[in-house]
């Protein structure tokens, strides 16, 4: 199976929507851990159950969940694979922010005459669990 690893504009828009609400963000938290219902999703928030609904459908919308049916009930759990993808689009926003920032240092500290600064924070390649 080849998986994507670019992530189309509109695929983009739709995570960062879907990411834009605390709601949502706790509903993913929560199915990365467990599949749940949307009943039992629902029970945890001062919302109608059909505002759950739609904040699930948002999510599935974006990828980042995938939801079926068992009887009666529709149990939602989050994908890996859409998380990884989004992960990686961040990683890849950071580092060219990274060095960004790297090149203002360097230039920064050339007009000052002094040796820029080297900041193991800001260097991806010393960031723990990488």
């Amino acid at each position: 199976m080849v998986v994507r690893n670019e992530l189309s504009d509109e695929e983009i828009d739709r995570i960062f929507q879907a990411l834009a609400t605390a709601t949502r963000r706790d509903i993913l938290r929560r199915t990365i851990e467990d599949e749940l219902s949307v009943s039992s999703l629902a029970r945890d928030y001062d919302m109608s159950f059909a505002a759950v609904q739609k904040h699930v459908a948002v999510l599935e919308a974006a990828g980042l969940v995938i939801k079926r049916a068992e009887g009666r009930e529709r149990l939602v759990r989050a994908d890996p694979t859409m998380i990884a993808r989004a992960r990686a689009l961040l990683a890849r926003y950071e580092e060219l922010w990274r060095s960004r920032i790297a090149r203002l240092d360097a230039l920064l500290a050339e007009q000052a005459g002094t040796e820029p600064p080297h900041d193991d924070a800001r260097d991806p390649r010393t960031r723990e669990g990488e």
